[in-house]
Protein backbone atom coordinates (compact mmCIF):
# COMPACT_ATOMS: atom_id res chain seq x y z
CA UNK A 1 0.00 0.00 0.00
CA UNK A 2 1.34 3.44 -0.52
CA UNK A 3 -0.33 5.96 1.63
CA UNK A 4 0.09 9.89 1.38
CA UNK A 5 -1.29 12.87 3.77
CA UNK A 6 -2.34 16.33 2.64
CA UNK A 7 -3.32 19.27 4.48
CA UNK A 8 -2.25 21.95 7.48
CA UNK A 9 -0.46 21.39 11.21
CA UNK A 10 -3.32 18.71 11.94
CA UNK A 11 -2.01 16.10 9.31
CA UNK A 12 1.76 17.37 9.47
CA UNK A 13 1.18 16.23 12.67
CA UNK A 14 2.48 19.83 15.22
CA UNK A 15 1.71 19.06 18.65
CA UNK A 16 3.54 15.43 18.57
CA UNK A 17 7.10 16.93 18.99
CA UNK A 18 10.01 14.93 18.32
CA UNK A 19 13.80 16.04 19.11
CA UNK A 20 15.07 18.32 16.97
CA UNK A 21 11.89 20.71 15.48
CA UNK A 22 10.44 17.31 14.18
CA UNK A 23 7.25 16.23 14.96
CA UNK A 24 5.22 13.03 14.17
CA UNK A 25 1.34 12.50 14.53
CA UNK A 26 -1.86 11.17 13.49
CA UNK A 27 -1.03 10.11 10.17
CA UNK A 28 2.47 8.49 10.61
CA UNK A 29 0.64 6.87 13.63
CA UNK A 30 -1.83 5.39 10.98
CA UNK A 31 0.74 4.38 8.42
CA UNK A 32 2.75 2.56 11.66
CA UNK A 33 -0.82 0.64 12.44
CA UNK A 34 -1.43 0.10 8.70
CA UNK A 35 1.85 -1.60 8.44
CA UNK A 36 1.57 -3.75 11.96
CA UNK A 37 -1.79 -4.80 10.60
CA UNK A 38 0.74 -7.07 8.21
CA UNK A 39 0.72 -4.99 4.84
CA UNK A 40 3.83 -2.94 3.28
CA UNK A 41 3.20 -0.15 3.82
CA UNK A 42 4.87 3.03 1.69
CA UNK A 43 4.25 6.90 2.86
CA UNK A 44 4.63 10.61 2.18
CA UNK A 45 3.15 13.16 4.21
CA UNK A 46 2.87 16.76 2.30
CA UNK A 47 1.26 18.56 5.20
CA UNK A 48 2.59 22.18 5.85
CA UNK A 49 1.24 24.01 9.07
CA UNK A 50 -0.88 26.99 8.28
CA UNK A 51 -1.97 26.48 4.75
CA UNK A 52 -5.70 27.60 3.76
CA UNK A 53 -7.79 25.13 2.05
CA UNK A 54 -6.67 26.58 -1.23
CA UNK A 55 -2.82 26.31 -1.16
CA UNK A 56 -3.22 22.98 0.11
CA UNK A 57 -5.11 22.21 -2.82
CA UNK A 58 -2.74 24.16 -5.51
CA UNK A 59 0.38 23.03 -3.50
CA UNK A 60 -0.12 19.38 -2.59
CA UNK A 61 -2.77 17.47 -4.25
CA UNK A 62 -1.46 16.98 -7.26
CA UNK A 63 2.20 16.57 -6.65
CA UNK A 64 0.71 13.97 -4.32
CA UNK A 65 -1.08 12.40 -7.08
CA UNK A 66 2.09 12.43 -9.21
CA UNK A 67 4.30 10.44 -6.74
CA UNK A 68 5.39 7.00 -8.16
CA UNK A 69 3.87 5.20 -8.17
CA UNK A 70 0.72 6.39 -7.40
CA UNK A 71 -1.00 5.99 -3.70
CA UNK A 72 -3.34 3.59 -3.31
CA UNK A 73 -4.93 6.09 -0.58
CA UNK A 74 -4.75 9.38 0.80
CA UNK A 75 -6.24 11.15 3.77
CA UNK A 76 -7.38 15.30 3.63
CA UNK A 77 -7.82 17.32 5.83
CA UNK A 78 -8.59 21.29 4.86
CA UNK A 79 -10.09 24.48 6.13
CA UNK A 80 -9.45 24.81 9.47
CA UNK A 81 -7.12 27.60 9.35
CA UNK A 82 -9.90 29.54 6.57
CA UNK A 83 -12.67 28.81 9.59
CA UNK A 84 -10.60 30.91 12.15
CA UNK A 85 -9.97 33.90 9.67
CA UNK A 86 -12.86 36.55 9.06
CA UNK A 87 -14.89 36.07 5.37
CA UNK A 88 -14.97 32.08 6.24
CA UNK A 89 -17.03 30.92 2.76
CA UNK A 90 -18.56 27.36 3.50
CA UNK A 91 -19.61 26.69 0.40
CA UNK A 92 -16.24 27.80 -1.08
CA UNK A 93 -13.98 25.12 1.29
CA UNK A 94 -16.89 22.25 0.03
CA UNK A 95 -16.11 23.21 -3.30
CA UNK A 96 -12.62 22.89 -3.37
CA UNK A 97 -12.71 19.59 -1.18
CA UNK A 98 -14.78 18.46 -3.96
CA UNK A 99 -12.36 18.88 -6.28
CA UNK A 100 -9.93 16.20 -4.03
CA UNK A 101 -12.92 13.84 -4.16
CA UNK A 102 -13.22 14.00 -8.23
CA UNK A 103 -9.12 14.24 -8.37
CA UNK A 104 -8.81 10.88 -6.19
CA UNK A 105 -11.99 9.32 -7.89
CA UNK A 106 -10.20 9.63 -11.30
CA UNK A 107 -7.41 7.86 -10.77
CA UNK A 108 -8.30 5.32 -8.53
CA UNK A 109 -7.25 6.73 -5.02
CA UNK A 110 -9.28 5.93 -2.06
CA UNK A 111 -9.81 8.82 -0.17
CA UNK A 112 -10.41 9.46 3.33
CA UNK A 113 -11.70 13.08 3.95
CA UNK A 114 -11.21 14.09 7.59
CA UNK A 115 -11.91 16.89 10.29
CA UNK A 116 -10.06 17.94 12.98
CA UNK A 117 -10.68 17.86 16.65
CA UNK A 118 -12.86 20.63 18.54
CA UNK A 119 -10.48 22.85 20.55
CA UNK A 120 -13.12 25.74 21.10
CA UNK A 121 -13.57 24.51 24.62
CA UNK A 122 -10.30 25.60 25.92
CA UNK A 123 -9.63 28.42 23.35
CA UNK A 124 -10.07 32.41 24.36
CA UNK A 125 -13.93 33.58 22.67
CA UNK A 126 -13.79 29.88 20.98
CA UNK A 127 -17.73 29.99 21.35
CA UNK A 128 -17.50 32.21 17.99
CA UNK A 129 -15.63 29.84 16.15
CA UNK A 130 -17.81 27.19 17.74
CA UNK A 131 -20.83 28.54 16.50
CA UNK A 132 -19.57 28.47 13.12
CA UNK A 133 -17.95 24.88 12.66
CA UNK A 134 -20.98 23.73 14.00
CA UNK A 135 -23.32 24.76 10.93
CA UNK A 136 -20.25 24.13 8.55
CA UNK A 137 -20.20 20.21 9.97
CA UNK A 138 -24.00 19.90 9.12
CA UNK A 139 -23.34 21.32 5.73
CA UNK A 140 -19.71 19.11 5.34
CA UNK A 141 -22.17 15.92 6.51
CA UNK A 142 -24.79 16.59 3.79
CA UNK A 143 -21.69 16.83 1.11
CA UNK A 144 -20.42 13.48 2.77
CA UNK A 145 -23.95 11.81 2.06
CA UNK A 146 -23.90 12.62 -1.28
CA UNK A 147 -20.09 11.18 -1.88
CA UNK A 148 -20.97 7.61 -0.58
CA UNK A 149 -17.57 6.53 -1.88
CA UNK A 150 -15.58 8.95 0.46
CA UNK A 151 -14.60 7.33 3.61
CA UNK A 152 -15.65 10.55 6.23
CA UNK A 153 -13.61 10.65 9.71
CA UNK A 154 -15.60 13.32 12.20
CA UNK A 155 -13.02 13.73 14.96
CA UNK A 156 -15.12 17.21 15.47
CA UNK A 157 -17.63 15.39 17.08
CA UNK A 158 -15.59 13.01 19.01
CA UNK A 159 -16.78 14.69 23.03
CA UNK A 160 -14.11 12.95 24.60
CA UNK A 161 -11.46 14.78 22.31
CA UNK A 162 -12.59 18.22 23.51
CA UNK A 163 -11.03 17.73 26.86
CA UNK A 164 -7.52 19.60 27.44
CA UNK A 165 -6.06 16.39 28.13
CA UNK A 166 -6.00 15.66 24.76
CA UNK A 167 -4.54 19.10 23.60
CA UNK A 168 -0.93 20.46 23.01
CA UNK A 169 0.11 24.20 25.67
CA UNK A 170 -1.11 26.34 22.86
CA UNK A 171 -5.12 25.15 23.46
CA UNK A 172 -5.16 24.31 19.39
CA UNK A 173 -2.88 21.53 18.34
CA UNK A 174 -3.34 17.92 19.68
CA UNK A 175 -0.76 16.56 22.08
CA UNK A 176 0.66 13.36 21.45
CA UNK A 177 -2.39 11.34 23.08
CA UNK A 178 -4.85 13.27 20.90
CA UNK A 179 -2.63 12.37 17.94
CA UNK A 180 -2.53 8.71 18.92
CA UNK A 181 -6.68 8.81 19.59
CA UNK A 182 -7.20 10.55 15.96
CA UNK A 183 -4.71 7.81 14.60
CA UNK A 184 -7.05 5.07 15.98
CA UNK A 185 -9.86 6.27 14.48
CA UNK A 186 -8.60 6.52 11.25
CA UNK A 187 -7.61 3.01 11.51
CA UNK A 188 -11.15 1.83 12.56
CA UNK A 189 -12.47 3.97 9.42
CA UNK A 190 -9.90 1.53 7.72
CA UNK A 191 -10.51 -1.50 8.75
CA UNK A 192 -7.63 -2.56 11.44
CA UNK A 193 -8.86 -2.62 14.46
CA UNK A 194 -7.07 -0.44 16.95
CA UNK A 195 -7.39 0.63 20.91
CA UNK A 196 -9.02 3.75 21.03
CA UNK A 197 -6.92 5.71 23.82
CA UNK A 198 -8.83 7.60 26.32
CA UNK A 199 -7.26 10.21 28.86
CA UNK A 200 -7.50 9.57 32.43
CA UNK A 201 -10.32 10.91 34.69
CA UNK A 202 -8.37 13.51 37.13
CA UNK A 203 -9.46 16.71 36.82
CA UNK A 204 -8.17 19.55 34.60
CA UNK A 205 -6.00 22.23 36.35
CA UNK A 206 -7.20 25.61 36.10
CA UNK A 207 -4.55 28.21 35.09
CA UNK A 208 -5.56 30.93 36.72
CA UNK A 209 -5.02 34.37 35.66
CA UNK A 210 -1.29 34.81 35.58
CA UNK A 211 -0.86 31.37 33.41
CA UNK A 212 -3.86 32.61 31.14
CA UNK A 213 -2.03 35.89 30.65
CA UNK A 214 1.49 34.00 29.99
CA UNK A 215 -0.73 31.60 27.22
CA UNK A 216 -2.18 34.95 25.53
CA UNK A 217 1.27 36.23 25.26
CA UNK A 218 2.98 33.05 24.03
CA UNK A 219 0.52 31.75 21.88
CA UNK A 220 -2.43 33.94 21.74
CA UNK A 221 -0.50 37.37 20.84
CA UNK A 222 1.78 35.89 18.18
CA UNK A 223 -1.17 34.37 15.85
CA UNK A 224 -2.34 37.71 16.00
CA UNK A 225 0.47 39.32 15.04
CA UNK A 226 1.69 36.49 12.24
CA UNK A 227 -2.41 37.50 10.91
CA UNK A 228 -1.62 41.08 10.82
CA UNK A 229 1.69 41.09 8.71
CA UNK A 230 -0.06 38.35 6.39
CA UNK A 231 2.60 35.69 7.63
CA UNK A 232 1.95 31.95 8.18
CA UNK A 233 3.56 30.09 10.85
CA UNK A 234 4.16 27.41 7.92
CA UNK A 235 6.39 30.16 5.83
CA UNK A 236 9.25 28.67 4.54
CA UNK A 237 8.67 25.01 5.40
CA UNK A 238 8.70 22.21 2.88
CA UNK A 239 7.09 18.53 3.94
CA UNK A 240 8.74 16.30 6.75
CA UNK A 241 8.17 13.66 3.93
CA UNK A 242 7.95 14.58 0.17
CA UNK A 243 8.59 11.18 -1.41
CA UNK A 244 8.02 7.25 -0.31
CA UNK A 245 9.23 5.70 2.82
CA UNK A 246 8.65 2.36 3.79
CA UNK A 247 6.78 2.16 6.86
CA UNK A 248 8.14 -0.53 9.85
CA UNK A 249 5.19 -1.57 11.68
CA UNK A 250 4.17 0.40 14.63
CA UNK A 251 5.34 -1.70 18.29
Amino acid sequence: MHYVAIGDSFTEGVGDDLPGDRVRGWADLVAAGLAASGQEVWYANLAIRGRLIGPIIDEQLEPALALSPAPDLMTFVGGGNDMMRPGFDPARVLALTEQVVDRCAEVGTKLVVMSGGDPTVNLPRGQIVRSRADAFMIQMSAFIASHEHVTFVDNYSDVELRRREYWAEDRLHLNPLGHARVAARVLAALGVDTELPVAGNEASVNAGAIGEARYIARHVMPWIGRRLTGRSSGDGRVPKQPDWVKMEAAS
